[in-house]
């Protein structure tokens, strides 16, 4: 059930007040009994939960296997070096 924070225009008189979504609204303020008595608008709480550990076994999947990351780095091979009489080129055309 919902807390309804309600004022008292007259007074001032404030109280937090446990209703049901469909009871009626409180119109007579409880200390000084005027029919100035309103609901407050206040930010919602929100959709919250608490305690450690919900979501490890509610939403876990298990026998799920994490991909397999390959050891190390394929390794480069190396070019030749260019040759003097042909600069640029990765193989001797001379020879």
């Amino acid at each position: 059930m919902p807390i309804y924070t309600y004022r008292c225009a007259s007074c001032g008189f404030e109280k937090d007040h446990l209703q049901k979504l469909n009871d009626s609204v409180l119109l007579t303020c409880p200390q000084c009994h005027q029919d100035t008595y309103e609901k407050q608008v206040t930010a919602a709480a929100g959709f919250l939960l608490k305690g450690s550990g919900w979501y490890a076994t509610d939403f876990k999947e298990k026998g799920r296997k994490t991909p397999e990351k390959p050891d190390k780095a394929p390794e480069k091979t190396e070019l030749p070096r260019s040759c003097h009489c042909c600069p640029g080129a990765h193989t001797c055309a001379g020879s």
